[in-house]
């Protein structure tokens, strides 16, 4: 496929802050550890002390792929075994275990994340990086993830689900699956996608071992390690920090703090924290903590601690703590040996509120990466492109001013009333001079009625192009049907539509394609599009 490259200013798409980052402003400093580049991989690697127990990490990843009831490839199982050696770093990406994948972004937030440890790999050969998927398994947002869009129709998995996403059973979701197939047609690469989806979803027992398979079956080759940190093994390591975030609250004043920092210097945030940032965690149940009379409280349950019943209770049963937003990326600086994190946009706004809270629990903070961005197209879309007369990055224009500007690029007549509106600015020029000699005080009468009768050209003008327009009334049609493909509701691609029908017509090669093209350290996105 042929790879093209935009600044992301020019998609319209991304926040003032984001941008901002991907500047290097100097103002975002004091939010960050360093900017990405590798260089700065090598300075954040000589001051990192690993605080994560390698060996329980390799254990659990362990135990967790010998469930899914395949054969894993030699890539993961290296992989695994390199997490024990001091010299190995993790290059981490997470999500929400959508269904069937959910957006394109979550396949463009792995392929960073291989990419990511494959440069570094290049550039510091003596240390080894080792591409994660995090997968939010204790997330309990069940409306957020039990549907995907395919060509903008819905295919949603209705059940009733209570506590963490992770532990569903996926019993009830075959008619979600029969639907997904179904669409997919026949063909040799929808054989293919079809039978990892029943493998992936029919076989497997919960949400996330139904993910972790799906997404095994999807990045394998390229040595993809899949965690689920709803593991007990993992949160003892993180008990000294949940009590401390539950008792102490020190997170909601730190992160407070910094999020008014970061608004006083011109940026938005995108979360609040709470004065106490985990839930209660157990079968069908994941309920938020709250301190009221005295106790610590489980909403919506009878269960209560006092401060010492708390302190036990996380000791014996660490497991049953689970992190918020705010805490869920210090769980995971914790147990990982990690240099980086990949997300998007509205995630690296939300870790720029966090490192005073890292800093203050002497947790170290890593590099933020914004994910690959792209829009994949198909050979037909192409080519109806071509014909109606414009070039993909134009599409990023808002549907209007793409009207606009292909009217007047393709108009026989003038639509610009600019030479008669400069032609007015004279007259009134030479008629201000005179009238003021007889009257100063007509000066400001004058100007009035100029500005009276550039906003009727401007009215005029607006008609012109009206007019225009009914004469282009088929190619306008044209535009705004190519338009609404690639962006759905006005949307990025990305951020609806589902990978299936790329998959269906690129097969395995489409991931190949996403790995040979981004470039996580040279923040452009990207336009893929067939070689025709």
């Amino acid at each position: 496929m042929k790879a093209t490259y935009i600044d992301y200013k020019d998609t319209n798409s991304f926040s003032s802050t984001v941008l901002a980052y991907l500047e290097q402003d100097p103002k975002l400093e004091p939010f960050i550890s360093y900017f990405p580049s590798v260089e700065n991989f090598g300075q954040i690697m000589k001051a990192k002390k690993v605080a994560a127990d390698r060996s329980a990490l390799a254990e659990v990843l362990e135990d967790q792929y010998a469930n899914l009831g395949t054969e894993i490839h030699a890539k993961v199982l290296q992989n695994i075994e390199l997490l024990r050696q001091e010299n190995t770093f993790t290059i981490t990406t997470g999500h929400q275990l959508n269904i069937f994948t959910g957006p394109l972004y979550f396949i463009y937030k792995i392929v960073s994340a291989i990419n990511l440890a494959k440069e570094l790999g290049e550039a510091y050969p003596d240390k080894k990086f080792v591409p994660v998927y995090w997968m939010a398994t204790e997330d309990h947002d069940f409306e957020e993830i039990n549907h995907t869009k395919i060509q903008g129709k819905k295919i949603s998995w209705d059940t009733v689900a209570k506590g963490a996403t992770g532990r569903l059973s996926t019993e009830s979701i075959q008619d979600a699956v029969r639907e997904y197939q179904k669409i997919l047609g026949l063909s040799e690469n929808s054989s293919r996608l079809c039978e990892i989806i029943e493998e992936a979803y029919l076989k497997q027992r919960c949400l996330a071992d139904a993910t972790r398979c799906l997404v095994n079956a999807l990045f394998d080759e390229y040595g993809l390690l899949i965690v689920d940190a709803d593991e007990r093994r993992l949160k003892r390591q993180f008990t000294t920090i949940i009590q401390q975030d539950i008792i102490e609250q020190r997170s909601f004043t730190n992160i407070s703090e910094t999020s008014k920092a970061l608004e006083q210097a011109g940026y938005s945030t995108q979360v609040n924290a709470r004065e106490i940032n985990f839930f209660y965690l157990e079968e069908n149940l994941r309920e938020r903590i709250v301190f009221e009379g005295n106790r610590y409280r489980v909403l919506n349950t009878e269960i209560s601690f006092s401060d010492e019943e708390l302190k036990a209770e996380i000791e014996m049963y660490p497991e049953r703590f689970s992190p918020n937003v705010i805490m869920r990326p210090m769980y995971q600086e914790v147990i990982l040996p990690n240099l980086a994190y990949i997300g998007g946009g509205a995630e690296v706004v939300y870790w720029l509120q966090l490192k005073k809270n890292f800093d203050e629990l002497g947790v170290e903070f890593p590099i933020l990466i914004l994910r690959n961005s792209a829009l994949v197209t198909t050979e037909a879309l192409t080519k109806r492109a071509e014909r109606i007369g414009i070039s993909l990055p134009d599409l990023f224009k808002n549907t209007s001013q793409l009207k606009k500007e292909w009217v007047l690029a393709h108009s026989s007549h003038t639509l610009s009333l600019a030479e008669e509106e400069a032609k007015v600015d004279a007259i009134f020029e030479e008629l201000k001079t005179r009238v003021t000699k007889i009257d100063p005080t007509l000066g400001p009468s004058t100007e009035a009625v100029r500005s009276r009768l550039h906003r009727a050209i401007a009215n005029l003008e607006a008609k012109l192009l009206k007019a225009e327009k009914r004469n282009h009334n088929d190619a306008l049609n044209k535009i705004e049907s190519l338009r609404a493909k690639y962006f759905p509701n006005e949307g990025l691609q990305e951020r609806s539509e589902n990978f299936a029908l790329f998959y269906v017509k690129y097969g395995e090669t489409l991931i190949a394609e996403l790995v040979k093209s981004f470039h996580p350290l040279a923040p452009q996105f990207t336009i893929l599009e067939p070689e025709i």
